[in-house]
């Protein structure tokens, strides 16, 4: 039986360090305590929590080159990349911070009762299991919304990057937070089922693949327990014959090798109309050149994959395009060298039932497939499984406008852009990308209670 979570550094393939697994009997306590614990916060003033919320600014804050060097030896993320994580955290606190107040005002109903609202009450414990492509980010974009809404929250992070796990349970100690509130749980990802159905547990929220995603939702859904999935990708990025191509190139780029591509947002299908295939292809590979990969500690743009194992599932589907007909323009070629490493792969000519259009590459392999016009297009990006993201790339915003809301089947549609979340705005997907919503408004009355209350007078 396993005893240990292990945390290999994909740089060196050397164990970082191990952790003991939590037993049956020490969650159930964990949990039990958290319980207690979430009613006593449940209760408190608004202003103690969002005094709580200033200070894990603060400690993000003080602690983030540090915290950047603990993803970059976990998981391979360049530190300025993890940097750029954590500052997205505080900016989700601050955002929190300002609008809390106003979002969870009770909502006064004029009915012919003598009193009629809607106050928004918590739920209770909401379980989080999150992956560890953004170990910070993942956690915090729950978590914030969460506590602040009155919940307790429970951990199951990723095993590998356990460090950032009791890291994170240390900020909310530290804050201020009671005790408990804020567990994480040291356990594989075999156990999940009997936390979900613990009785304390109120709701469950996931980021990770679409298949998980269906298992953990069916146990939940059984259990009658709510859920938010945010899951698998495979995003569009779609240029038209009026783009700007240089435009166009920088954000495919940046779309798709943050954090090595390793991201379900990633710009992982880049489909241009005939037009201006050749040129872009040409501007993109020499744009792509100047991109370094190397040790996450040294300034690169790309660090190694998480795992052997990932890198060699990203390596097999190259082949396996490659195979089918797709045109390799760059990489594709394992790295030699001890670790995780895959270099940057461009492929072109990308038919719709090859490998790399089909499935959701997790790595830093750019995909083209040429389509013959603007309705082409359109088909092609909402070909697909997924529908979290998608970008359309035209000089006529009015047309890139009307395509992102009309046209796209996603949850996320960008003009001219990358796709990004931000904590203003709803972030969450459609089709098998999930379904519930992460951030602003939305994802503050996610895991609520909208509790209609109507008074009347005693006769």
């Amino acid at each position: 039986m396993k005893t240990k979570l292990i945390s290999i550094n994909p740089t060196n393939l050397e164990i970082v360090k191990s952790y003991n697994i939590q037993d049956e009997a020490k969650v159930s306590d964990i949990i039990s305590k958290s319980y207690e614990v979430q009613e006593e916060w449940s209760s408190s003033d608004l202003d103690f929590k969002l005094n709580c919320l200033e200070k894990i600014s603060s400690i993000l804050n003080d602690n983030r080159n540090s915290y950047a060097n603990l993803m970059a030896i976990e998981m391979g993320k360049p530190l300025k990349q993890g940097v750029a994580e954590i500052e997205k955290c505080i900016f989700l606190c601050e955002y929190y911070q300002d609008q809390s107040k106003n979002i969870l005002l009770k909502q006064n109903i004029k009915t012919e009762n003598y009193k009629s609202y809607i106050s928004y009450e918590p739920l209770g414990l909401i379980l989080g299991i999150m992956p560890w492509n953004f170990p910070f980010w993942q956690v915090f974009r729950f978590a914030i919304p969460s506590l602040i809404t009155g919940n307790g929250v429970i951990l199951k992070h990723a095993s590998n990057v356990q460090g950032c796990a009791h890291a994170i349970e240390d900020i909310f100690l530290e804050s201020g937070c009671p005790k408990n509130l804020f567990s994480n749980l040291v356990i594989p990802g075999s156990r999940v089922k009997t936390i979900i159905e613990n009785d304390y547990i109120s709701a469950v929220t996931l980021t990770g693949s679409t298949p998980v995603g269906k298992s953990v939702a069916s146990i939940a859904s059984s259990n009658l327990k709510k859920t938010v999935m945010e899951l698998g990708g495979s995003d569009p990025y779609i240029i038209l014959d009026d783009a700007n191509l240089n435009q166009a190139a920088n954000a495919c780029i940046s779309g798709r090798l943050i954090n090595g591509g390793q991201s379900c947002i990633a710009a992982k299908r880049i489909i241009i109309t005939n037009k201006n295939h050749s040129k872009f292809v040409k501007i993109l590979k020499k744009k792509l050149l100047t991109k370094v990969l190397g040790d996450p500690i040294d300034e690169v743009d790309i660090g190694p994959m998480v795992s052997i194992k990932a890198r060699d599932l990203i390596h097999d589907q190259v082949l396996k395009s490659i195979k089918e007909g797709a045109k390799l323009i760059l990489g594709g070629e394992l790295i030699k060298d001890k670790g995780a490493f895959y270099p940057i792969t461009l492929l072109d000519n990308v038919a719709p039932d090859m490998t790399a259009f089909v499935e959701e590459i997790f790595g830093p392999v750019f995909s083209i497939t040429i389509a013959s016009d603007e309705k082409d297009a359109i088909e092609l990006a909402n070909k697909t499984e997924f529908g979290l993201g998608a970008s359309i790339f035209t000089s006529d915003i009015q047309k890139g406008e009307f395509i992102a809301s009309k046209k796209i089947l996603a949850g996320s549609c960008f003009v001219n852009d990358f796709v990004k979340s931000d904590p203003r705005l709803p972030f969450g997907g459609i089709k098998n990308s999930g379904y519930g919503r992460e951030l602003s408004y939305h994802g503050l009355m996610e895991f609520v209670n909208v509790k209609t209350i109507v008074v009347n007078k005693s006769e």
